[in-house]
Formats: structure tokens, sequence, C-alpha cells
């Protein structure tokens, strides 16, 4: 033991130090558990899209109503919708999924104030999870395409985190689309004046993703990829 973890462990009553240690192996356990549950429900859904944005979006704001639009849209082409299963953004895509007669998925997450699942989540592809890095491994795993609409600093890190992966090859690439122009242009900006003029990311970087402010043509990036690289979902 390194003298490092020896003043660590001094700290603890003895019995509070095993207390730690096995509550430490225990939630092993409970974070494989959710990988099970994540992988049996997931891997029988077929081709989705995750949507995300922010929980805080009103029905009456108009990205509400383009993500419902954008989910409505790619269930008549074929595909189901994944969302964080909340209220705002993920309402409406799910919202959007049931409309289409798709599947409608929701990778519910316990947070502090309590995020309940929102009404349009079919019954049986209602997941929740207590862990944000399992849940997220979920909606990169099981789709097809991000479709990213006005969100804050938890659709950023999902934004961020998919590019990263297929930026490192970590995953194969599959479509990043950010929708709301007014929203997304002063980052992406931001990322072309800065991020890449300093040489932290290389060009071909800002291919990983689109910038778009339809229905139409998010649904348009996502089969137009698949159709370019000759592949198909990966169901």
């Amino acid at each position: 033991m390194s003298k490092h973890e020896d003043k660590i462990r001094n700290a603890f009553d003895p019995k509070d130090w095993n207390e730690v240690q096995t509550a430490d192996t225990w939630s092993i356990f409970r974070i494989l558990a959710e990988f099970v549950q994540g992988f049996e429900k997931l891997g029988k859904i077929g081709p989705c899209v995750s949507i995300f944005g922010s929980a805080r979006t009103k029905p009456e704001n108009k990205y509400f109503k383009l993500a419902e639009e954008i989910a409505y849209k790619l269930t008549r082409n074929g595909y189901g919708v994944i969302t964080g299963g909340g209220p705002g953004i993920m309402e409406a895509g799910n919202m959007g999924a049931k409309k289409g007669n798709g599947k409608s998925v929701g990778l519910n997450i316990d947070l502090p104030f309590e995020q309940s699942a929102n009404l349009f989540i079919d019954a049986d592809k209602l997941i929740n999870f207590e862990h944000f890095f399992v849940r997220k491994v979920m909606f990169v795993k099981y789709a097809q395409g991000f479709i990213v609409l006005p969100g804050g600093f938890g659709t950023l890190d999902e934004l961020f985190e998919a590019i990263t992966l297929i930026q490192t090859e970590k995953i194969g690439k599959f479509p990043i689309i950010l929708a709301g122009k007014k929203y997304w242009s002063g980052l992406v900006q931001w990322i072309k004046d800065i991020v890449l003029e300093e040489g932290n990311i290389k060009e071909k970087d800002l291919d990983l993703f689109h910038l778009v402010d339809t229905a139409d043509e998010a649904v348009e990036v996502i089969n137009e990829f698949y159709s370019k690289y000759l592949l198909t979902p990966n169901f």
C-alpha cells in the first residue's frame, strides 16, 4: 500500500474502511445490472435515431415543435426514436414518434430534482438509469444517428462525447446533426475561428457534424449517409 493510500485509510475507522470497500465492490454489480438491462431491451428495438435537447423547453417553443416534427418524419422513414425520457425536447421527440406510429424509446435518469418519464414512451421501451455513463453508452451503441437540438450542459456533453468517439475512431462514424442554426451557429463559428485556428482539431473534423434548420434537412442527412456509404443501420 502506498503512503497516500495508507494516509487515507488511517482517516477511517477500520469498520468504516471495510464498509467503504464493500460498497465499492457491490456498486460494480449494480453498474453491470444496468448494462445488462440496457443491452437486453435495446438490442431488440431495431434502427433508431437519438434526439437530444433541453428538458426545460416548453411546448410552445419553436424547438419543441421542431423536435416533434423531426421525430415524426424519422418514424415515417423507418426509424424509431430514442430520447432521454424526460420533459422538454425529449418529450417532443417521443411525442413525434408516437404520432408517427414508430418506436418510442426513453432512457430516463434518476436525478435529485426527480426527472419523471414523459407519457409518450412505449411501455416496454422505458429504461431507468442511475448512472449517466451507462446511459450514454446506450445512446451511442443503439443509435444510427444523433440529432441535437438546443440544450444546456447535458446536451453539450452528449454532443461532444459522440464527436470525440468518432474522431478517435472508438466507434464507427454516424451522422451527427445540429438542428437550429440560430442556436448553434455561434458555437460552430467559435470551433472554426478558435479551436481549428489554434490547431487543436483538423479541418476534416468539421465534417463530423451537420448544421440544419428544418426537419426535412435533418432526415435527409440521415438517409443520405446510409445511401452514400452503402451502409445499412446496424440491426
